[in-house]
């Protein structure tokens, strides 16, 4: 019972957290709806039972089994993930759902690297994981602007140029660059 207590903490800190960012750039139903099925038994009985605190129980889930069920069941469902915008190649991410990833990975970081968090963690882990071969161009692009913007200027400024720029659908990043 103890992991169980534990996983429910970890998880609802992370969805708090990502909440807030959220409702700090003006996202209210995404921060609102943010990673609900984690709550759901097929990725809350794999939760309790990969529990460590400093990770992902979907890593330990899939250094044991060859790959996470919870995982599976989770990137279908939530539109914030980048695997769930490919079909038989990747598409460009809706804008809403590109940055409600950005609160998500920020949270992330800061629940598992608790007081070392830093605001350069969630690019340094896009950049050590990889993720790059698997994304859409653009939306690698866009993340990898908007992390480097929070690692180099903070979230503050990062988050004003959400609300201010992203979200109202202007150019930005090599897009906004002219020939």
């Amino acid at each position: 019972m103890g992991n169980a207590w534990k996983h429910f903490r970890t998880i609802t800190r992370h969805r708090h957290l990502v909440m807030r960012n959220c409702f700090r750039v003006g996202l209210y139903r995404r921060g609102l709806l943010h990673d609900l099925s984690k709550y759901g038994w097929t990725e809350f009985r794999v939760g309790v039972r990969y529990y460590q605190g400093t990770r992902s129980p979907n890593a330990a889930e899939r250094e044991t089994e060859g790959y996470s069920s919870a995982w599976m069941h989770h990137k279908g469902r939530n539109k914030h993930h980048y695997e769930y915008w490919t079909d038989l190649k990747p598409v460009p991410m809706p804008t809403e759902y590109l940055v409600e990833m950005v609160m998500d990975r920020i949270a992330a970081c800061k629940v598992y690297r608790g007081a070392a968090y830093d605001d350069g963690d969630a690019l340094a882990y896009l950049e050590k994981a990889g993720e790059g071969r698997m994304m859409h161009p653009e939306t690698l692009e866009k993340l990898r602007f908007l992390l480097t913007m929070l690692r180099d200027r903070g979230e503050k400024e990062t988050f004003a140029f959400i609300r201010q720029v992203v979200l109202k659908g202007l150019p930005y990043g090599a897009e906004a660059v002219q020939p």
